[in-house]
């Protein structure tokens, strides 16, 4: 045998293999469970495995090889995760896609990625069908039955194109720890998404970590409510089935039934935004449920004012983690341990995942010292192999030999990252720096306020003026003058806003992080 293929074979990491050594050491544990209605559905670790090893072989069927391109177009569900995880396994590609992306865009990431098959909700099916005639590469559309939608002939029905699989192991799938897992697309907000390649090594690294730092162990049992197409609930997912633990998939967040599957299913972590925090404590039965064996709750995209969280440690009895990172670099890059640092304020990140280094860069290269203001920057086995079919970004991406965030940020004297703000949502009024963030902080310490989020928009005189979208509480009687005194207690002249906007949501996507670029273009208009 070729000493290169030995040498692949004997130090191989990839994701697809922990199901095989889940089913071999512990078989009947149970792995995923599913409500569906009133009936529960358990699936032991054996079961999986068997199911992977079905995927695998029917892509086959399909005349899929290695670097054969799947997409993902659906909600989360079991056979979402057999879908991904099988095609690990396979050492196939998965093109996870947001759904709630504009149909022109789906069409393009399907495009882009070359895909060669999809593997689609039954409700999205129009939606497909809409954009079916503009796709290039994709040969076989497979639905996941959610409902009693009409499907046309041409799309094959997820179990029947499982059945066409075997459950043998496919030993024969050589993967290399570099080998591409999935390529996961961004927002897109300025512009068109980008394809980001994630390793086998990068996601199966993250999952040990993850496991690490926030104690998932053999028989841990998790919730996947945020969608599984985001890179930050892919990891916790796929930490928690690493340890041998158990994950409760939620297909849509319900505060009154997550509050019942909690306690059910005596869950020990939960991953949700704050606003579904907040929604969780507002709910007349947050006082009735037995959630004593919840121990941690994990937090991202935003951060949580400091009233609720405290609100939060003090009904849930759990500890509070925010974690932090971007597609670029899978996550978490940062976590900072919410509950045992009260006394830092602000939009902190923390420490440093234990696989990582974090540093602050200014804009020729150096590496900054605490205390001072720079790009957030990374460097480790986290960091994405390339953007796809895009070596100029790529290259502007790893300057000095860091992966470069975007993000402003400082570290303090205790050595944590506090976030500055988004270098393009960095508001010049007045020839000052203002962070939105920041601002954004102070307004929502205001238990009058739900959601706010804050952006420079065009002024004669200013250049830019500090403009607050704010959500209030229901029957707050919040004014704008009432918010601007808020503001000017904390904050420097420069810093309070001068025009406040009162709305009724804020346009988010689908994890929860709020497009800005929309709030400015209504400014505009």
């Amino acid at each position: 045998m070729d000493s290169a293929l030995e040498k692949n074979l004997i130090q191989r990491i990839a994701v697809g293999d922990v199901f095989r050594k889940r089913a071999r050491n512990t078989p009947n544990r149970i792995a995923i469970v599913e409500h569906r209605g009133e009936e529960r559905h358990a699936v032991t670790f054996w079961e999986l495995n068997q199911e992977l090893n079905r995927f695998v072989d029917a892509t086959r069927a399909l005349g899929l090889k290695k670097g054969g391109k799947v997409a993902l177009l659906g909600l989360n569900s079991t056979e979402y995760l057999i879908a991904l995880y099988g095609t690990a396994k396979a050492g196939l590609t998965a093109v996870p896609i947001n759904p709630g992306m504009a149909p022109v865009d789906i069409a393009y990431v399907l495009n882009h990625a070359g895909a060669d098959c999809i593997v689609l909700d039954s409700l999205l099916v129009p939606l497909m069908e809409a954009i079916r005639e503009t796709l290039g590469t994709v040969k076989q559309m497979i639905v996941i039955r959610t409902g009693e939608e009409p499907v046309p002939p041409a799309y094959m029905d997820f179990y029947a194109f499982m059945a066409k699989g075997l459950t043998h192991e496919p030993e024969d799938v050589i993967i290399n720890d570099r080998d591409i897992f999935e390529i996961l697309y961004t927002s897109g907000t300025t512009g068109r998404p980008k394809g980001v390649l994630v390793s086998h090594l990068s996601v199966y690294i993250s999952s040990l970590s993850s496991a690490i730092e926030f104690s998932m162990a053999a028989g841990t049992t998790t919730t996947m409510v945020l969608p599984v197409f985001h890179c930050a609930q892919q990891v916790l997912t796929y930490a928690a089935l690493n340890a041998g633990g158990t994950v409760t998939v939620v297909r849509q967040f319900d505060p009154g039934q997550f509050l019942e599957t909690i306690e059910a299913e005596k869950v020990n972590l939960t991953f949700c935004l704050p606003m579904m925090y907040r929604m969780l404590l507002d709910h007349p039965d947050i006082g009735t449920r037995n959630l004593e064996n919840l121990h941690t709750c994990v937090y991202a995209m935003t951060p949580m004012d400091q009233p609720t969280l405290e609100e939060c440690i003090e009904i849930f009895r759990a500890d509070f983690i925010h974690g932090t990172g971007q597609t670029e670099c899978f996550p978490p890059t940062n976590i900072f341990r919410a509950s045992d640092r009260l006394d830092k304020q602000g939009n902190y990140w923390g420490d440093s995942n234990l696989i990582l280094d974090t540093a602050i860069m200014d804009e020729a290269g150096k590496l900054l010292p605490p205390n001072q203001i720079g790009e957030i920057v990374w460097r480790g086995p986290l960091v994405m192999e390339s953007y796809y079919k895009d070596e100029e970004a790529t290259t502007e991406s790893r300057k000095f030999g860091w992966h470069h965030s975007g993000d402003l940020g400082m570290i303090d004297d205790d050595g944590l990252l506090l976030f500055v703000d988004r270098k393009k949502d960095m508001i010049k009024s007045g020839g000052e720096n203002v962070a939105s963030i920041k601002v954004e902080r102070v307004i929502l310490a205001d238990p009058r306020v739900r959601q706010v989020a804050v952006v420079g928009t065009p002024h004669p005189h200013w250049v830019e003026q500090v403009t607050a979208f704010v959500v209030t509480a229901p029957d707050s009687g919040l004014s704008e003058d009432a918010v601007i005194q808020v503001c000017k207690k904390e904050l420097g002249r420069f810093e309070v806003p001068k025009k406040v906007v009162f709305v009724d949501g804020l346009p988010m996507t689908s994890t929860g992080k709020i497009k800005k670029n929309l709030l400015r273009q209504m400014a505009a208009d």
